[in-house]
């Protein structure tokens, strides 16, 4: 009898003790749930480094857009839109500030000397004005002031006063967009925008322009390949740009050698 009775008395202590923790561990589990709610809804507000960067460039995208959209066809949003790619390409093989890299692609061209009466700063200015109400770094915004400064061809001529790792892969994307198919319709566009001629026998390459002949222009579009486009190639910086610059350099020497065979030349 006594033994029954404390059997009974150990069942019963050991249904209270699992009763006890059951509910213990039911709390918990609610206590937990809810921290977890509240925690996602104070802090899922806040922008994490990755979206604000990324709103940046969406933001940096719709001003481009909106600024060039009456230029010229090879100095519009497409040709912006094309640098833009190729920078985020060659970016992924270099050890680099991939926002500036993106910003400063996207911003280079925002106002050419060629169409603003040559003002060479103005663009940089632009830029630094937006960068800055989208409250960049000030670091950042002098970097990709710098690249645009010091994008430019300019003729060949001129030594760097500037130099980064963002710098060459913004000019290698930039440059890139300058030869290959792109870079042959680009010509002819820019040249038919300026009323120059295609083609002329009589007014051969000026090979030793100084920057301001390059930049006051005139000359037929086909002399072009040989003042700029075919010299790109060998002025790339960086091993991905090169790679990309072989292919686009041997497509204009077979549309010259087909060109020539047309005109007669």
């Amino acid at each position: 009898m006594e033994r029954r009775r404390v059997e009974k008395l150990g069942r019963r202590g050991l249904n209270k003790y699992l009763f006890t923790w059951g509910c213990f561990l039911k709390k918990a589990v609610f206590f937990l749930q809810n921290s977890q709610r509240l925690f996602s809804e104070r802090f899922a507000s806040l922008p994490s480094m990755e979206n604000t960067d990324a709103r940046l460039i969406q933001n940096t995208i719709a001003f481009v857009q909106e600024t060039l959209k009456n230029a010229e066809g090879g100095h519009d949003w497409w040709h912006i839109h094309r640098v833009h790619l190729n920078a985020k390409r060659i970016a992924e093989t270099e050890q680099v500030d991939v926002l500036v890299v993106e910003l400063a692609a996207l911003l280079h061209d925002i106002s050419d000397s060629k169409f603003n009466g040559g003002n060479e700063t103005l663009g940089a200015e632009i830029a630094a004005d937006f960068l800055r109400n989208q409250g960049l770094e000030d670091s950042r915004i002098e970097h990709v002031v710098q690249i645009i400064n010091h994008i430019s061809f300019k003729g060949g001529k001129e030594a760097r006063t500037f130099a980064s790792k963002e710098l060459d892969v913004v000019q290698d994307a930039d440059r890139l967009d300058a030869i290959g198919a792109i870079g042959i319709a680009r010509t002819f566009n820019y040249g038919g925008f300026k009323g120059n001629e295609i083609y002329n026998p009589n007014v051969p390459p000026n090979l030793n322009m100084t920057k301001e002949e390059y930049k006051k222009g005139g000359q037929p579009s086909v002399n072009h390949f040989y003042e700029k486009l075919l010299l790109l190639k060998d002025l790339m910086n960086t091993k991905t740009g090169t790679a990309m610059a072989e292919q686009r350099h041997a497509f204009m020497e077979l549309y010259l050698k087909q060109f020539y065979d047309e005109v007669g030349g």
